[in-house]
């Protein structure tokens, strides 16, 4: 039973973690929430699993005896129990002291692994910056933080164990001295004494296994009250709303304000339309609220004000699911999962995808190139993150993703500018395949597709100050006309560069 408590309790904080909010996952470090899904569970675990047993085994001896001995001497037994509030005395301040150290100690637990967390998934960069030696430092000074903290835990528990036999100990003193005075005068008979010795030792032994797991739950509230907080935080409800069947329909963002922090606003004002089957480009200097624009469209952020709508309807009245199953999002770092290329192109689809439509997804995307020549095909492991692949292969793997979703709405965080100019090729031919007849949205990084472009936003300190093709806003938008002319002054310094090499 207790292992079924624990089992459903990580059921539950594994879907809550699934249906936290992104501005939870802002808020709070990776590792940390690791720690409270691991560690902290353990520790429940071990109070249910272990301590548990033995507190209800301790209690039904403990009163069984007792009634015994009222029955056998009710005044010994009332001497006998006065024993309680001496115990309690020394107990509870005991207790106290270890949810207080309980509480240090998962907090230092959830820090060291944010430490192992974070090394350990960038461990190239710390390799790559000789950087062993400081890691090396930072992990250590945790190490002996929780040593620290595991030893006073240790010493409380080392000191608990001898006060309570001194306690008890000193009780079976009395009760000896005393019920010998009574047997001497005749008002308890030597078998009755007897008795009740044998019976206070059946309350003596259980009693270290009762205060040990009064001990633990004092650790293990200290690690649910952690559980609970996550528990009791926002989450997103996928499923509520009506269902969005059509997509190919006019996107209007009205009088948006948002920001992360109260009285920082990155948003001020945004309001645009995207056309249904166009594509819009949004440009601008960084830090002006580009990506930010794309999180209030993918719906991870609420506006402070301001709507979405679609056609005529609010975007929130449909269910975060099937928004959210109209768009595709192809971010400039391809996020590739531990796994085979077949499971990375048909991840998130919610029905079984055949080996045809995945084939044909990455043929779109010009995947398929690359793939076919790999020994394993389609069968085989991209590693953690996908490290085995380059950043044009993941590019295109997530194109074809994109692809076989076939959403209406699309979003890219154009990713060809840390290319090299073959794979460029191959994802600017897959990119033009994916935006046919879509509502696009592409935040934009280089010339060529800002003039291809049907609209141009310019956002600057989280404002819209320029909307219109790229003819207009040369002619009407002094910012606009300095970022064409840089990026053609970096397309002639490519162009030369290229001139050279072949030369």
């Amino acid at each position: 039973m207790g292992q079924d408590v624990v089992a459903k309790l990580r059921e539950r904080l594994w879907k809550k973690l699934l249906e936290l909010t992104i501005p939870y996952y802002d808020k709070h470090r990776t590792g940390d929430t690791i720690s409270r899904m691991t560690n902290d569970t353990a520790i429940l675990k071990g109070l249910v699993s272990e301590h548990v047993t033995g507190f209800i085994n301790g209690v039904i001896s403990m009163v069984g005896a007792i009634i015994i001995l009222l029955l056998l001497d009710w005044k010994m037994t009332l001497i006998m129990l006065a024993a309680i509030p001496v115990t309690a005395a020394v107990i509870i301040p005991l207790g106290r002291t270890m949810l207080k150290l309980s509480r240090s100690l998962q907090d230092e637990t959830a820090g060291f692994t944010t430490i192992l967390n974070q090394v350990l998934s960038e461990i190239r960069l710390v390799k790559a910056s000789n950087a062993e030696s400081r890691e090396f430092v930072t992990g250590q000074r945790s190490i002996q933080s929780l040593l620290r903290l595991g030893i006073r835990e240790g010493k409380i528990q080392a000191f608990i164990g001898p006060i309570i036999s001194f306690v008890m100990m000193g009780l079976m003193v009395l009760i000896i001295g005393y019920g010998g005075m009574r047997v001497s005068t005749g008002a308890l008979s030597a078998g009755d004494l007897v008795a009740f010795i044998l019976y206070l030792v059946q309350i003596i032994l259980p009693m270290n296994q009762i205060t040990m797991f009064f001990t633990q739950m004092q650790k293990a509230v200290g690690a649910t009250e952690r559980i609970v907080s996550i528990l009791n935080d926002d989450q997103e409800n996928v499923h509520e709303g009506k269902t969005l069947t059509n997509a190919a329909q006019t996107i209007r963002l009205e009088h948006v304000y948002f920001a992360y922090t109260e009285g920082e606003e990155v948003l001020k004002d945004v309001s645009f339309t995207l056309e249904s089957g166009k594509v819009t480009a949004v440009v601008g200097p960084s830090g002006g609220g580009k990506t930010t624009l794309f999180s209030i469209i993918e719906r991870f952020y609420i506006p402070q004000s301001g709507k979405m709508m679609i056609g005529t309807d609010n975007v929130q009245d449909f269910s975060l699911q099937s928004w959210r199953s109209q768009i595709g999002y192809v971010p400039q770092e391809s996020p590739i999962i531990a796994g085979t290329i077949r499971d990375n192109i048909s991840y998130g689809m919610d029905r079984e995808v055949s080996d045809t439509e995945i084939e044909h997804a990455a043929y779109m995307a010009y995947a398929d190139i690359f793939i076919n020549e790999l020994p394993d095909g389609y069968a085989t492991e991209v590693g953690e993150r996908g490290m085995k692949l380059s950043g044009g292969q993941r590019q295109r793997i997530s194109i074809a993703r994109a692809l076989l979703r076939n959403p209406g709405i699309l979003m890219l965080d154009e990713a060809t500018s840390s290319l090299d100019s073959q794979s460029e090729v191959f994802v600017q031919k897959a990119l033009q395949n994916l935006m046919k007849g879509r509502t696009t949205l592409v935040i934009a990084h280089r010339l060529s597709t800002v003039v291809d472009a049907d609209q141009i936003l310019f956002i600057e300190k989280g404002k819209i100050t320029g909307v219109g093709t790229h003819q207009e806003l040369l002619r009407s938008h002094t910012l606009y006309q300095e970022f064409a002319n840089q990026q053609l002054r970096i397309a002639d310094q490519e162009e030369d560069v290229s001139v050279s090499v072949d030369l």
